[in-house]
């Protein structure tokens, strides 16, 4: 993996290939590298004991078997999340022993039914398992895939009292990552990043940027004068961003776009680049219901759409990586591209 700067941009398996299996879960994992992604990315959140483990969020009812688990029924609870009420079960009421206990589940099986066929075949996975997964593959000589951790809610794990930048120096320390090598770690704030880097934690560091909203760590510290995300695409935001200890940006892919409607792209990655910004985008995924509106073929949500064509156009704007949900097409549409 050499990020940032390559020539050929990264093929990164967002959350393993959840294309082809429940996301976070080993196989899905294992098919990443086995389909070819040069780095693999797990979302992280914390257990009631500290323990790392790889879920989109901390409410797990949408990707787990927690919800027909009636030993765990009293644990349903409403909370607040980054300013957003959640009902459900959360990864913190949970000792890591507990959540072992439970199955992963298609996240959205009415556009991935085949990917729902597995459900039930694979627990939970601490990052733990992970960088041995990863290890293993770099010890057989088979595949060297790099790191690309996502902090999540960091605010708010550390407000219950797991601070994530903590537990994830702690779990690197000792690894092949812990020099820095192949690993990425990126967060939709940026306090967290300045944290981790402070304990010594050597990555390429990303700062991840939405087309709406503003980042929790703000809003915790300042409230409703918090600067939203998109003061950080402009001009003086990139210029303040690479003065400010950030590798690069990670951006949601319809941020690329200028035209909806004819796919058009913009500019933003050549200005990012023009100050020393690596760029990622995400997330890459075939079906119509993804795809910018000029690459949807007519069909069902659930089918594939002129996904080749987007792709191509992702590739161009010159990203140095790209999160798929299909590695193998992710690295089909950059062989196109690049040989």
């Amino acid at each position: 993996m050499t990020f940032p700067g390559s020539a050929r941009p990264l093929i990164i398996g967002h959350r393993g290939a959840p294309g082809y299996r429940p996301e976070h879960t080993r196989s899905s994992y294992e098919l990443a590298i086995a389909l070819g992604a040069d780095a693999v990315e797990p979302d992280i959140v914390a257990t009631k004991d500290g323990v790392l483990v790889l879920r989109h969020e901390n409410e797990i009812s949408g990707t787990t078997d927690v919800a027909s688990r009636p030993e765990f029924a009293s644990r349903r609870t409403t909370k607040i999340v980054d300013g957003a009420e959640l009902t459900g079960w959360f990864t913190e009421d949970f000792t890591w022993r507990e959540l072992w206990t439970l199955r992963s589940r298609e996240r959205i099986p009415a556009l991935r039914s085949a990917s729902a066929t597995f459900d039930g075949s694979s627990g939970i996975l601490r990052l733990r398992d992970l960088l041995s997964i990863l290890e293993s593959s770099a010890s057989t000589g088979t595949r060297n895939p790099g790191l690309v951790v996502e902090i999540k809610h960091a605010t708010y794990f550390e407000q219950v009292g797991l601070p994530l930048d903590e537990l994830l120096a702690s779990e690197l320390a000792g690894t092949r990552f812990g020099d820095g090598s192949g690993l990425i770690v990126e967060a939709f704030e940026k306090t967290v990043l300045r944290k981790l880097s402070a304990r010594g934690v050597r990555a390429s560091y990303v700062y991840l940027l939405e087309k709406k909203g503003a980042p929790f760590d703000q809003v915790a510290a300042i409230g409703a004068k918090a600067p939203p995300y998109s003061d950080s695409l402009t001009d003086a935001g990139l210029d303040a961003l690479a003065g400010d200890g950030v590798d690069g940006i990670s951006v949601d892919k319809a941020l690329l776009f200028s035209g909806d409607a004819d796919g058009s792209t913009n500019d933003l990655v050549a200005r990012a680049h023009q100050r020393g910004l690596a760029v990622c985008a995400w997330t890459l995924r075939p079906e119509n219901a993804f795809l910018v509106r000029a690459f949807r073929s007519g069909g069902e949500p659930a089918d594939f759409g002129h996904w080749e064509a987007e792709f191509d156009a992702v590739l161009r704007t010159g990203v140095d990586g790209v999160f798929c949900d299909h590695p193998d097409l992710g690295v089909a549409a950059r062989d196109a591209l690049f040989g």
